[in-house]
Parts: structure tokens; C-alpha cells; sequence
């Protein structure tokens, strides 16, 4: 019962941000110039017949009133079909299933990637040096301040037409990887260090660093035990927003590297009118966002034990 009280609070919180996402990414799309129905049938630059649009409207139901459109939408997602692509002509779950795996890859490579710079800086702003800690905020300011597009427009620069030492594009290969991870890496890093600080800080301040101190800990250890343990719980708390900031980073980075996935996809759905490979990017990113964000409370109580006090007592989080 104390489980079920846990849990099915945050499945009713999921299902009523899916719908709200749902709804309006279904609204959002109907301002979009443009008529949906010549995406089924090549393009806007297609030149189809009148007949030919209607009938693709009468295929895809885009003849019937919009709020009818709508229901139609929410009863195919109950049921788990996410549609027909209008320019494909294949399932949803299609399109999805092919471009999913590149950006999870770039999401998961980019994630780790961040969270290692992050703690670098962690590390050299958790000692006692007063210019360490002022070097390390002045830089990870400088990496939160950076586009994404604007550094991989640079990383191109240097690291292909300057010295060569890395593709311009996607290549399949993981030195393909390099330059796109790099590109949504250090912003989200940045952003992750500057969180973590003021945890630090706190950490530093805080009655157990006396204690442990009183009890013989070693700095090293006083340092990783304590003051890095406790400063991270703030940037465990953003994961969910990195992840969604990385999927909608990719979206740039991967038109800019050429690299295939979900962002790629959308961009081109978007400017196709391809109504039900949008909706299913959304979608997706939306429940990205509320698997990762269960897992990261599991994950934060484990290493603040705080939090599942406060979860068990009913407390919300802060």
C-alpha cells in the first residue's frame, strides 16, 4: 500500500502531462502554413490536383472538423497507434523506431559526457582554494553562456578545416560522435557545475562536515563523502531537465552534423506538415522526460537519504 500510495501519484502526474503535451503540440501544429494533405502526396512542391488533395484528406481524415481530428488523435494514443505518416506512408512507430537509436545514443553519450566535466569542475570548487573555485565558476559561466549551435559551428572549425583531426559529419563510426557530443556536452555541463556549487557551498557549512572532521576523515575523504555527495543532489535533481535539453538540442546538432535521429526527423516533419511524425516526436521526448524523472528521485534517495524521508512522509519535493 505505502508502494502503491508512491506510485500511482506519479503515473497519474505522467498521463496528465502526455495529454497536456498532446494536446498542445495538436493545437500548435494546426497554425503551421501550409496543408498537410501535400505531404502525402511528395511535397508542397508535388503540384497535385484538387482531386488528389481531397482524396489524400479523405484518407488521413483531415477533411473532418478539427476538434473531431483531435478526439481521433486521443483515441488512436489509448490504443498505442501513433498514426500514419502522411510524406512515408509507414506506421509512426516506424519512423521512431529508425531514428531513435542514434539519438539516444547521442543523448546518453552527451549526458555522461556533461556530468564528467561537471563533476571536474565540482571537484576543483569543493577544496579550500579561493582562485580554483573562482576559476572553475568563471568557466563553467563561459560553457552555460555557449549555443549549442554556435559551438559546434566552432568545434567544425577547429577540429575539421583548422587541423582535420575529426569528420564535419556524421560517419557512423564513433570519432563521428565526437565533435556532436562535445557540442551539447559543455553547455549542459555548465549549467550542471553552476547547480552543484551552491549545494557545495552549503555542503561546506553544514554541522556533519565538523563531525566528520571531529572524527579523524581525511580531507580526500571529507571531500568526496560529504561535500561532492551532498553538492550533486541539486544537479541529480536538473537530469531530467538535461535530458530534455539534450533531445532538443539534437534537433540542431544533428541537422548541423548531418547525423541521423529524432531531431533530424522533426525538423523534417515540421517542415513537411508530417502532423503524425511530430506529434509522435513530442510524445516521445514527453515520456523521455517522466521516465528520467522517476528515476532520478530513485536515484537521488539512494545517495540523500533525506529525500526518501521526505517521500515516505508524503513531503513534496522541493
Amino acid at each position: 500500500m505505502q508502494l502503491a500510495r508512491r506510485v500511482l501519484p506519479r503515473v497519474g502526474g505522467a498521463l496528465v502531462v502526455l495529454l497536456t503535451v498532446a494536446t498542445l503540440a495538436f493545437v500548435a501544429l494546426q497554425f503551421i502554413p501550409g496543408d498537410p494533405a501535400e505531404a502525402a502526396l511528395g511535397g508542397p512542391g508535388s503540384q497535385a490536383s484538387a482531386a488528389a488533395l481531397e482524396a489524400a484528406r479523405a484518407e488521413f481524415g483531415l477533411d473532418r472538423p478539427i476538434i473531431t481530428q483531435y478526439f481521433d488523435f486521443l483515441l488512436r494514443l489509448v490504443q498505442g497507434d501513433l498514426g500514419t505518416s502522411y510524406a512515408q506512408r509507414i506506421p509512426v512507430a516506424e519512423v521512431l523506431a529508425h531514428a531513435i537509436g542514434p539519438t539516444l545514443e547521442l543523448a546518453a553519450v552527451s549526458l555522461v559526457l556533461a556530468w564528467a566535466l561537471a563533476l571536474a569542475s565540482v571537484l576543483l570548487a569543493s577544496g579550500t582554494s579561493r582562485p580554483a573555485r573562482t576559476f572553475a565558476s568563471a568557466l563553467d559561466l563561459v560553457a552555460a553562456a555557449r549555443p549549442n549551435y554556435w559551438l559546434a559551428s566552432l568545434l567544425v572549425l577547429l577540429c575539421s578545416s583548422a587541423w582535420a583531426i575529426l569528420p564535419p559529419v556524421s560517419t557512423g563510426g564513433f570519432e563521428g560522435l565526437i565533435l556532436p557530443a562535445f557540442s551539447l556536452a559543455i553547455p549542459t555541463a555548465g549549467f550542471i557545475a553552476q547547480v552543484c556549487r551552491a549545494g557545495i557551498d552549503d555542503a561546506r557549512d553544514a554541522p556533519f562536515i565538523s563531525a566528520a572532521t571531529a572524527r579523524g576523515e581525511t580531507p580526500l575523504g571529507l571531500k568526496l563523502r560529504h561535500v561532492v555527495r551532498h553538492g550533486i543532489v541539486p544537479g541529480l535533481h536538473m537530469t531530467a531537465w538535461t535530458l530534455g535539453s539534450l533531445l532538443g538540442g539534437t534537433a540542431v546538432i544533428e541537422v548541423i552534423f548531418a547525423r541521423p535521429g529524432l531531431g533530424r526527423t522533426l525538423v523534417n516533419a515540421v517542415l513537411g506538415r508530417d502532423i503524425p511524425v511530430v506529434l509522435g516526436v513530442v510524445l516521445f521526448a514527453a515520456l523521455a522526460y517522466v521516465v528520467v524523472t522517476l528515476v532520478t528521485d530513485l536515484v537521488v534517495a539512494r545517495v540523500d537519504p533525506r529525500t526518501e524521508a521526505r517521500l515516505q512522509e508524503g513531503v513534496p519535493r522541493v
